[in-house]
């Protein structure tokens, strides 16, 4: 079993809280800024990692916001009352799987992340799918 780090993080308004189970072999985390138009608009930068577990906790667990856009294969999830927008979250062969924006992290220092960009504009939705399957957070519960 790998020892893990736990990370916290909430939108402003603690509607949503989580915890991140990160490999602590893997530090410093990789916070990936995506050249698309919403996320650039929305300043976010993700992670995930395909041994970490997400674990969610929502006051009211129907009290999120889900948006899709463009190929519409993934929820992004922001919280209703204070507009943060917590994750991505793609259900692929019974496994829901996600990426998490850092900007919500609670307990990790800048020091610990390392930034790069991407571009995903010309790949096509089969080779989104099999990236997400092999690169994001593969054990993700609500609590």
């Amino acid at each position: 079993m790998m020892n893990k780090r736990i990370i916290k993080g909430a939108c402003h308004c603690r509607n949503i809280t989580y915890q991140l189970a990160w490999p602590v072999e893997e530090f410093p985390i990789t916070k990936r800024e995506c050249s698309c138009t919403f996320c650039r608009k929305h300043g976010a930068s993700y992670t995930s990692h395909p041994d970490s577990e997400l674990t969610i906790k929502v006051r009211d667990k129907d009290d999120i916001t889900r948006y899709r856009f463009g190929h519409e294969t993934a929820d992004f999830i922001f919280c209703p009352h204070c507009g943060g927008m917590m994750f991505a979250l793609c259900e692929l062969d019974s496994t829901t799987y996600a990426v998490i924006n850092v900007n919500h992290f609670e307990n990790l220092n800048q020091d610990e992340m390392i930034h790069s960009q991407t571009d995903f504009d010309e790949e096509d939705i089969e080779g989104r799918l099999a990236r997400r399957k092999r690169n994001w957070t593969p054990a993700v519960k609500f609590a």
